[in-house]
């Protein structure tokens, strides 16, 4: 398998997204590109999670481990068609997305826009 994209929690394989530390204590959560509805370059703050090192970021999110959450900006929601979405960190946004959309997961640019043009 060669990686497409890889940071310390997140890597991209030819097949799946890998995310270490998703579950409890270091379990990594595999997501097939497949089962991705879409992907979503989002912004970060108190209420969508910035200040969570892990676990929900509200009803509906929960947050990847990652300790420097705090000192980023931006993140990426990914939406497999289930009711808890996963919100990822990446080291380097527009490269994650630039991974995901060679894979033809929907909404993921890395210029920022969704399949409609849209922010």
């Amino acid at each position: 398998m060669t990686a497409t994209y890889r940071d310390t929690w997140i890597r991209c394989t030819d097949d799946a997204i890998r995310i270490r530390g998703y579950y409890f204590p270091w379990g990594t959560k595999k997501i097939p590109y497949g089962s991705l509805a879409a992907a979503k370059r989002v912004r970060l703050g108190p209420m969508t999670g910035q200040f969570r090192m892990w676990g929900t970021a509200g009803w509906t999110v929960w947050a990847s481990l990652d300790p420097g959450r705090m000192r980023k900006s931006e993140g990426v929601m990914l939406d497999t068609g289930r009711r808890v979405r996963a919100l990822v960190t990446p080291a380097d946004v527009a490269a994650f997305l630039a991974a995901l959309d060679a894979h033809d997961v929907p909404g993921a640019r890395p210029d920022g826009t969704g399949q409609d043009g849209r922010t």
